[in-house]
């Protein structure tokens, strides 16, 4: 088998508010997954189905903005084309958080570093010749930060300089298996957050963990 180069594509859900009127959870998840990348087509000619249709006029994909006609036929493009990716999925119950975690440069640092870890020594980097991550856009130059160091700590504990890595952050809108991720992502969410199945139940089959990261705390900081 040739090297190849292995993706690592991240989206977040919920929010930082670590407060009752924030988002009960926070969840961070990944695709990893090799080429080809074969949905792309098929995902540009449903935009442009839809848009002569007069169904939805989309610039992108986005799970929480589409509607659900608009969801049912992207999740078809997942299951058709995702057999060979994989999702990891960190769950943060966040009125189990400390407060010493819930500063937002540590919390990304921790988080993303944790399931960078998991994934990276879960795959067979035998046969991996350079490892790329890419998060969606990170508009505050300090959670950019968080997140490269968080990832660039565990990737030079783990890959000791055998294999080179990239940190790219792109426009979600640039990029259809950010999309495909946020779709993922989001399904989980949904199912953390409001025990909501329907999209999740189309995805399960991919996950390879879900981990919520606090399940043995007992303590709730509010």
């Amino acid at each position: 088998m040739n090297e190849q180069v292995l993706y690592i594509f991240l989206d977040e859900g919920g929010d930082l508010n670590f407060s009752p009127n924030g988002t009960k959870y926070f969840t961070l998840s990944c695709i990893s997954k090799l080429r080809p990348f074969e949905a792309f087509k098929e995902l540009n000619d449903l935009k442009y189905d839809l848009m002569e249709s007069g169904t939805a006029e989309l610039e992108y994909f986005h799970a929480s903005e589409d509607r659900q006609i608009v969801r049912d036929k992207v999740f078809d493009i997942i299951n058709k084309y995702f057999r060979d990716s994989i999702v990891d999925s960190i769950i943060v119950q966040k009125n189990k958080t400390h407060y010493y975690v819930r500063k937002e440069e540590r919390f990304y640092k921790e988080m993303f570093g944790y399931l960078i870890k998991f994934v990276i020594e879960n795959t067979n980097i035998s046969q991996i010749k350079k490892v790329i991550i890419i998060t969606d856009s990170l508009p505050l130059k300090k959670k950019k930060n968080a997140v490269e160091k968080g990832i660039k700590e565990i990737l030079s504990k783990i890959l000791k300089s055998r294999i080179p890595y990239s940190i790219l952050h792109h426009s979600s809108k640039s990029n259809y298996d950010l999309q495909f991720t946020d779709y993922c992502n989001w399904a989980i969410y949904r199912k953390w957050d409001r025990n909501d199945l329907r999209s999740y139940n189309l995805i399960k089959k991919y996950i390879r963990s879900e981990f919520d990261i606090f399940q043995g705390g007992k303590t709730l900081y509010y």
